[in-house]
């Protein structure tokens, strides 16, 4: 049984994912449906986390959208998601993100991996 669903899993991924990791700054390139014409929009932000694997792997993006605070979850390997765009390397020390929430402003930024 679990052979079945591994099977049936591998055949839903992407054979390209962008490289990214947690703190980094993204653009994700998202389809959205309206109606019936389809766009591409894109949101900028920081990924908090990253959970999961294979098939079933999400990550969550954050920005701040006029002084509010904005989350997304996407899965990795939706057809939704057109690319990930990497704009900033960050450096952080945890896997997840989460205390991000509670800071405003300049102590809610993450360090620049310089090389």
């Amino acid at each position: 049984m679990n052979d079945i669903i591994k099977s049936i899993e591998d055949a839903q991924l992407k054979a390209q994912v962008d490289e990214f990791h947690v703190g980094d700054t993204v653009k994700v390139y998202a389809k959205v449906k309206e109606g019936n014409k389809e766009r591409t929009q894109v949101f900028e932000g920081t990924v908090l986390k990253r959970q999961n694997g294979g098939a079933r792997e999400n990550f969550t993006v954050r920005k701040n959208s006029n002084g509010v605070g904005v989350e997304k979850t996407w899965p990795l390997h939706s057809p939704v998601v057109e690319k990930i765009e990497v704009v900033r390397r960050g450096k952080v020390r945890r896997a997840k993100l989460t205390y991000l929430r509670n800071r405003v402003g300049k102590a809610a930024k993450v360090k620049e991996i310089v090389k």
